[in-house]
């Protein structure tokens, strides 16, 4: 296979960021793009040279790609994911994954029967400062670490007319922040310092034209012995060029240095005893949504299906983090810790 052929579905705010990144990969070309709404399959399709078309069974019938992106919202993922895995078209599927644990579940086990790959588009982790992060506290630049912090902050949740610009139907979600946002921490805590054993939280609604809760306190007690706080608020800002860059602030404290991530990107290592930072410097392009993390997932994508390497996210590991989602608001409901 020289390049991977690859259709999308989805024509939405989102998906442009997806289609983008595709184009840019040498290795995968994008074929088809198909949305129920055809004026907007038909100008993303021209814009990238690919066949546009309404109906998804159709397209994969006509097509029959390597690779199908999901790019839609949660109520649609559990039939697009049966029609793919029919005809045994791996997939990679938008997150929030599905609209319950169950689903997801249900839809892990679809693809599974059928044999083909199953990957969610969780992307955060991806981000490049999380990649340095990660090398950092491996490599003990930190020493062992006690506390990691996120503080939420995009400061796009404010006012009646809250998310209709970009994506509404945030605003009819009953699960909103942990369940649309907060997984994505979630991920990137246990990418960066591994299982979650126990977690409490409290969750709150501030705005009213929002169904769901779109703040919140989140603990997490780590299989290592550290804690986590993922400390969510959608209507407050944080200092940044652009607040949906790194979404906000994070702290990793160990006993031998503090690793600090500001809303520009950039990290920051500060030894213990020392009142000095030092910026770690990395390279990272500021393309697309934070920091060119879309690209990186597919360019992953690409190199598992060419070059055989390992696929992070499947959807079978990823189940896990739906099961540490359900316990948050399980924790919030029953004002308790709930052990995983």
């Amino acid at each position: 296979m020289s390049r991977l052929r690859v259709a999308g579905i989805g024509a939405g705010y989102f998906s442009r960021f997806h289609y983008a990144a595709w184009a840019r990969i040498p290795d995968a070309i994008l074929v088809a793009i198909c949305n129920r709404t055809p004026d907007r399959a038909d100008t993303l399709a021209a814009a990238h040279e690919a066949t546009a078309y309404d109906d998804v069974e159709a397209m994969l019938d006509a097509v029959r790609p390597d690779l199908v992106d999901i790019v839609t919202p949660p109520d649609t993922h559990l039939f697009l994911i049966r029609a793919c895995a029919a005809r045994g078209i791996p997939m990679i599927c938008q997150k929030p994954f599905t609209k319950s644990f169950a689903e997801a579940r249900e839809a892990e086990a679809i693809a599974s029967k059928a044999g083909v790959t199953l990957v969610v588009h969780e992307n955060f982790r991806w981000q490049p400062w999380y990649r340095i992060a990660r090398q950092e506290i491996a490599a003990g630049a930190l020493g062992d670490i006690q506390n990691l912090t996120f503080r939420l902050r995009p400061g796009d949740g404010r006012g009646p007319h809250a998310y209709l610009d970009r994506q509404p139907y945030f605003r009819a979600m009953p699960r909103f922040l942990v369940h649309e946002t907060g997984v994505h921490l979630i991920d990137t805590f246990r990418f960066l310092l591994g299982e979650i054993v126990a977690v409490t939280a409290r969750l709150r609604r501030l705005n009213p034209v929002v169904t769901g809760e779109d703040a919140g306190f989140i603990l997490f007690d780590f299989a290592q012995g550290a804690c986590g706080l993922f400390d969510g608020n959608r209507l407050v800002d944080h200092p940044a060029r652009n607040c949906r860059l790194t979404m906000g602030e994070m702290w990793v404290e160990g006993d031998q240095a503090v690793l600090r991530l500001d809303g520009d990107g950039r990290l920051w290592r500060r030894p213990h005893g020392s009142q000095l930072e030092e910026q770690i410097d990395f390279p990272w392009n500021d393309i697309g949504f934070g920091g060119d993390c879309i690209f990186n997932l597919q360019q992953h994508v690409v190199a598992h299906f060419l070059e055989g390497t390992p696929l992070e996210n499947t959807a079978g590991a990823y189940l896990r983090n739906l099961e540490i989602e359900n316990a948050v608001y399980r924790a919030a409901e029953e004002n308790r810790t709930v052990g995983l």
